[in-house]
């Protein structure tokens, strides 16, 4: 984590500012603690990723495997003790699905210049130069990367952390990522020149999310999906389509630009596996904020 993200980020227990103490620094902080001095809450910073989670051990009781490795790798003692507690504390264990997120970045990363990407891409190009960027979902830092060429400051919100691992690889200057849920508001109130949140309504309630967009969004948001909804126990409870999304949207202050007003069918495949592909028809949707 980059120390001048500090005054952007808050507890997400009770909205409150946090302070830092740093115990391996190298150009970024990576390894420390962020703590609240209003509720106690504790958050580390891990491997440069700061885990901004409100119940750390909820977090790791479906990934026990993320947690066992954390605590081989990481060096402070503090932290150990933080997730050996965390890990003691688990109430009910779930399915682990800690391989299953490190499985992901090995698809994501085979997977390159789709054609969905190269749209995003031209998109987010066309946009106006822009301070403040955040991403809903971010991943393995794709879409992060290629928006830090263009624009300013980039945060990147993600639950995986093996993806934000990867994201980290990329050492883009201007971007910094967070482990969190999108929904619990980390950076608070802050307002973003682009809000971008791309594939991400199968995972993340379509409707609660949108409710964090149109406070977060301060000139333009950036959606996609391929609303590939059927995630057996992990599916949300409300689905959107191409129709109720950009009718919310309106609903919500925000204008359709250009050819967005309509679906749109662009591919996007990913190679599993040398026998395996998924190919996905995505819709793209661009949106500004009505000005009042």
């Amino acid at each position: 984590m980059h120390e001048s993200s500090l005054p952007y980020i808050q507890c997400v227990r009770c909205g409150h500012s946090l302070e830092l103490e740093t115990f391996e620094e190298k150009n970024e902080i990576i390894e420390g603690l962020l703590s609240c001095v209003q509720c106690n809450g504790v958050y580390p910073i891990i491997s440069s990723i700061p885990f901004l989670v409100e119940d750390l051990s909820l977090f790791f009781s479906i990934r026990a495997k993320l947690g066992g490795y954390l605590l081989l790798n990481v060096k402070d003692k503090k932290i150990k003790s933080l997730i050996k507690q965390s890990l003691q504390e688990i109430k009910k264990v779930g399915d682990d699905i800690t391989d299953l997120e490190r499985n992901w970045v090995g698809i994501y990363k085979k997977s390159k210049y789709s054609a969905f990407q190269i749209k995003v891409r031209h998109v987010i190009k066309k946009l106006p130069q822009c301070d403040f960027v955040v991403e809903h979902g971010c991943s393995i830092g794709t879409m992060s990367e290629i928006t830090a060429k263009s624009h300013g400051k980039i945060f990147g919100i993600d639950k995986s952390f093996f993806a934000l691992l990867e994201a980290k690889k990329r050492k883009i200057n201007n971007a910094d990522f967070f482990l969190a849920d999108s929904l619990s508001r980390p950076f608070g109130t802050m307002k973003f020149d682009i809000v971008v949140a791309l594939n991400v309504l199968e995972l993340i309630e379509p409707l609660q999310l949108l409710k964090i967009i149109k406070m977060q969004a301060k000139r333009f948001v950036l959606l996609s999906d391929p609303y590939d909804y059927e995630r057996g126990k992990s599916s949300v409870k409300v689905r959107l389509d191409e129709k109720s999304l950009r009718s919310k949207l309106k609903q919500a202050g925000f204008k359709l630009i250009n050819n967005t007003r309509k679906p749109s069918f662009i591919s996007w495949k990913l190679d599993v596996n040398p026998r395996l592909e998924l190919n996905y028809k995505v819709d793209l949707v661009l949106a500004a904020v009505l000005r009042k």
